[in-house]
């Protein structure tokens, strides 16, 4: 009974047409990897003797490519760095990126898995690799809070879509030279 029961399982294709085409829309990670990866430690070893706490500078920025029909590149960009008024303790610059596959979706459902759910899928992986650098560099790991990914996609589009309105409606830069 098993056996059959995982036949039909098997055989079960959802979102299939009968004539063997797939209709169904689908996103997923395909892999992930790290494409470029800097560590400075500019002034090692009297960084390790400075007593004041550093400032942490975190920068973030997503980027999407597409590489061929179905498959698109996102690269999530960390620029970190540890400041103090001695100086800097170190800077890690890591650009982690993912090769994203998806069918069927229509544009808009397309851009907001490549710049909202993709980097969340791949933000945790990013995150360890900064925490290791940190880590290696001699230093504490850095562990990066969350980031709502989806939450800064929708005030992404709700901003250009008020500069758009803005600018339909007249309100947009100034014109001319006063």
């Amino acid at each position: 009974m098993a056996e059959e029961e995982g036949s039909v399982i098997s055989d079960l294709k959802l979102g299939s047409e009968g004539n063997g085409e797939d209709t169904a829309p689908s996103a997923g990670i395909i892999s992930q990897y790290v494409k470029d990866l800097s560590v400075e430690n500019p002034n090692a070893p009297a960084s390790f003797q400075w007593q004041e706490a550093p400032q942490i500078d975190v920068q973030f920025n997503i980027a999407a490519q597409r590489i061929e029909d179905d498959i698109h590149e996102v690269e999530l960009k960390i620029i970190t760095s540890a400041k103090t008024e001695s100086g800097t303790a170190y800077v890690i610059d890591l650009a982690y990126a993912g090769l994203v596959g998806m069918r069927n979706l229509d544009d808009n459902n397309a851009h907001a898995f490549l710049f909202a759910e993709a980097p969340r899928i791949l933000f945790p992986f990013a995150r360890r690799i900064v925490a290791d650098a940190a880590r290696d560099a001699g230093y504490a790991p850095l562990m990066l809070d969350p980031i709502d990914f989806n939450g800064l996609y929708l005030q992404q589009m709700a901003e250009q879509q008020a500069a758009a309105q803005g600018d339909a409606d007249g309100e947009g830069a100034p014109v001319g030279n006063a």
